[in-house]
């Protein structure tokens, strides 16, 4: 892991989770995501920044493809 402290209160009691209700495995590591235990902030341990909107992008993304496909299966079946 790159980031040894929470780039917004500087805590170095950081982790990077191998699961996220968002993203479950792939995600967490896509985004090279870290969560500052101190105060909760999740952010990109390469980039500092937060990962908020490339998870709403992900999330929505795979909502989609999750509706089409599904979707799809359901048509077919009538």
């Amino acid at each position: 892991m790159g980031a040894t402290a929470c780039p917004r209160c500087g805590s170095g009691h950081v982790h990077q989770p191998s699961y996220t209700w968002w993203g479950g495995i792939l995600g967490p590591k896509l985004f090279n995501h870290t969560i500052c235990h101190s105060c909760g902030f999740g952010y990109n341990w390469k980039t500092g920044k937060s990962n908020m909107t490339a998870i709403v992008i992900y999330f929505v993304v795979l909502s989609f493809i999750a509706i089409v496909v599904f979707g799809g299966l359901a048509l077919a079946g009538h």
